[in-house]
């Protein structure tokens, strides 16, 4: 594909197709279920759930990434429980991998492509016949001909055991279909299985229909914070145990439960979690398990699905088209997960029980550097609700631990990845959700750690911005700098990240009238300049005396060339300062300039932390398609997104270009879909591309929808009108548009959006 001297390299197709017979199965929804279903959304007749293809992510993502790490289990739209296989090679976060043959197990909890080993929590294996003498070693062969899953129910028949698993938010269903004939069924409970190193791992019979336990886990990337699962499964019918032999503590980490299936061979299982204790899990089973029948609970389920789904109708295209982007919505509502319990209990970052009030929730597990960029923008458009509880619960962890997390898991810190997210992440749910948060206490902790270098009160380890001593100092981060607090190898990508924070930060004061405060961030958020190596037209990372780097920028034969970026080089960075594109371009030397770079830059898509190329897979590189709109080519923004849309995101198990992230690389498909990217953090701000579907309708909480059609074919603008009115502007403002009526062209040339008073605007 080329365009204008832009040469876009070949990308093979992902492959490794599932077959339709594979995921999408035979409904298992009663009558009742459907007949009670909701109407779909208004002029739509395709229930969107039937489009999801759980299986999209379990493959492999490329060449750089590996695995993409999602998991194709039962859950519910941010749910506490996701039940779900985990195979062999036990991929991070999501715990099945494709290629694999075997399951070892169906484990409570996963998150989707998190990129370190967590969660999978208690796995259970069903089999027919005797115990095995070696229980947490079993496995039972896996075949996809015999596997279904779809948004809220997963089903698979292995070692002659069907399994069929669903979901609520804070618990489980199971039914588990033993051989007739058979004279006992066997179920194992691996309270010590998890995908981390596990301690206080134990299980306890309570009378011959109930077995409870916990487990403590955690350690994310080597984070030093565990914490404690609480869990309880009750049956339908009794079972004699087998407690496995116990540990050096003296608790058995598991246990062998044996049912008599000689007359009857369905067993139903339902268990309960809680981060708080014993009673909260079973508390937790009281309030929502109120069905043995597993197949009621997946269509109640699946209606949870529909309804979230409902948030966007797209139309027309082809249905691989609307398969991969209801999948790719589908990922971006799976994260954050509930963490309170249904009463509204939970354990804060203090180690302390507390209680959020009646209605709302207590949330966990924000992948903070990857989905500030495309998942919470998109949260809070679409369930402003659920992303004030998700802001208050960010600020809830820093009143109980001492600064804003930057990747809470569960109920601590783990300071995965630089810089300072959550400040983003606040000032996005500000600028476009339903103010429902107190933005000044927000902003309060946003200068507490921006600012204040003592010492935390809560988990002394952790600090919000490390290095950001010697940032107020020199206006960087200086690379491998030591101080008090930390030691810093990635300075040149950490400081462009505390450049993005300080504008959020600047952002959100404005919305409350700190002007002073608001000044003083957005001068401190042009810091980027002081990477900028005019010797090399690059940003660069600098030591501590204010010097780049001897020799280019980009030796990709020098093993240092990434030396200064977090899963990057200066390739890629460069182009990573979404708050300042016109100070950008002009210190390229213009747009024409910028252009001819970024052409070349865009040879390649998916290239790689290594090369001088596009790296889709990584989350730093995902505004830099859009920045043509900046620069006065708009079409080539068009022909960049189609590309990456059509050659790197597909309904198969290969189809994302990198780890989901919680969500980031499938939220990133859904903007781009619609023609949109929320490209400056902390404003309304939405770049545009050439909507993928002829129709879509986006169903803003609280507001009135937007809709976007187009007329004409072709993968270029010819023109647009907005509300009604004609517009070259290659940008509209998320909150303040009702309607974009595009008309296409396959003019490579067109001369929409083309003049400088079209481009995104640039904030003083």
């Amino acid at each position: 594909m080329m365009a204008a001297g832009l040469v876009l390299g070949a990308v093979t197709a992902p492959a490794q197709a599932v077959p339709r017979s594979g995921w999408s199965g035979p409904s298992a929804i009663s009558a009742a279920s459907v007949a009670s279903a909701p109407a779909f959304a208004r002029g739509f007749h395709e229930d969107p759930t039937a489009l999801v293809n759980p299986f999209v992510g379990t493959g492999r993502g490329g060449r750089w990434v590996g695995r993409i790490d999602t998991f194709p289990g039962a859950t519910v739209p941010f749910g506490m429980v996701q039940w779900s296989p985990d195979t062999p090679s036990r991929p991070d976060g999501g715990g099945y991998a494709y290629g694999d043959s075997a399951v070892r197990g169906f484990s409570l909890t996963h998150l989707s492509g998190p990129g370190c080993p967590i969660a999978g929590d208690v796995p259970v294996l069903p089999l027919a016949g005797g115990a095995p003498a070696r229980p947490a070693a079993a496995t039972v062969p896996l075949d996809h001909r015999r596997e279904t899953a779809r948004p809220g129910y997963y089903a698979v028949t292995a070692a002659g055991v069907r399994t069929e698993l669903s979901a609520t938010t804070h618990t489980g269903s199971a039914r588990f279909t033993y051989p007739r004939g058979a004279s006992s069924g066997v179920l194992l409970v691996d309270a010590a299985g998890g995908a981390t190193a596990t301690s206080g791992a134990l299980v306890r019979a309570v009378g011959d229909r109930e077995l409870i336990g916990q487990v403590t886990s955690g350690h994310f990337c080597g984070a030093p914070h565990a914490t404690t699962l609480h869990f309880a499964f009750r049956s339908d019918r009794p079972f004699r145990t087998a407690l496995w032999p116990a540990t050096r503590h003296g608790a058995a980490p598991g246990a062998t439960l044996t049912f008599d299936t000689r007359r009857d061979p369905f067993v139903r299982l339902q268990v309960g979690l809680s981060y708080v204790d014993a009673a909260g899990a079973e508390a937790n089973l009281q309030a929502e398990a109120s069905s043995w029948d597993v197949h009621a609970v997946a269509g109640r389920a699946r209606e949870d699905w529909r309804r979230a789904l409902d948030a966007i109708r797209v139309d027309g295209g082809s249905r691989a088209r609307r398969a991969t982007f209801y999948t790719a919505l589908y990922h971006s509502l799976l994260h954050p997960a509930t963490f309170s319990d249904a009463d509204g209990r939970y354990r804060g970052f203090d180690g302390q029980v507390h209680q959020v009030p009646a209605g709302h929730v207590q949330y966990a597990d924000v992948s903070g550097w990857d989905v500030y960029r495309c998942q919470i923008p998109l949260l809070a458009w679409l369930f402003p609700g659920r992303a004030d509880d998700l802001a208050n619960s960010l600020l809830a962890d820093a009143d109980q631990g001492g600064w804003l997390p930057k990747w809470p898991y569960a109920d601590g810190y783990t300071g995965v990845m630089n810089g300072d997210p959550s400040d983003a992440v606040l000032a996005e749910i500000q600028a476009l959700g339903d103010q429902g948060f107190d933005a000044g206490h927000a902003l309060q902790l946003m200068v507490h750690g921006a600012e204040d270098l003592g010492d935390p009160p809560g988990q002394g380890w952790y600090v919000e911005r490390p290095g950001e001593a010697r940032y107020l100092q020199l206006g960087y981060v200086p690379n491998d700098h030591t101080d008090s607090t930390s030691h810093v190898h990635n300075g040149a990508s950490t400081t462009l990240e505390y450049a993005v924070a300080d504008f959020a930060i600047s952002r959100l004061a404005a919305s409350v009238g700190d002007t002073d405060t608001a000044g003083r961030f957005r001068d401190r958020s042009r810091n980027w300049h002081n990477l900028f190596d005019p010797a090399t037209g690059y940003l660069r990372p600098r030591d501590g005396s204010g010097a780049f780097p001897p020799g280019p920028a980009l030796d990709l034969h020098d093993g240092r060339a990434q030396d200064g970026f977090q899963e990057g080089n200066a390739a890629q960075y460069l182009w990573m300062v979404p708050h300042d594109l016109p100070a950008l371009v002009d210190s390229l030397g213009g747009a024409g300039r910028a252009n001819s770079r970024l052409d070349a830059y865009f040879t390649r898509l998916n290239a790689g932390p290594g090369e001088p190329y596009h790296w889709q897979g990584n989350e730093p590189g995902f505004g830099t398609p859009w920045l043509y709109d900046s620069t006065g080519r708009p079409d080539r923004t068009q022909t960049v997104v189609r590309a990456i849309l059509d050659q790197l995101f597909a309904d198969t198990p290969d189809g994302e270009p990198g780890n989901d992230d919680l969500g980031a690389m499938s939220s990133w498909y859904v903007w781009a879909a619609l023609g949109l990217y929320p490209q400056t953090p902390g404003t309304p701000t939405l770049a545009l591309s050439t909507p993928l579907f002829p129709r879509a309708v986006v169903h803003r909480g609280g507001r009135a929808d937007l809709t976007i059609t187009t007329h004409g074919s072709g993968p270029h603008i010819a023109a647009l009108t907005r509300d009604g009115s004609p517009s070259h502007s290659t940008w509209t403002d998320a909150l303040a548009t009702d309607r974009l009526d595009y008309t296409l062209t396959t003019d490579r040339t067109p001369s929409w959006g083309t003049d400088s008073s079209d481009a995104p605007p640039a904030y003083p």
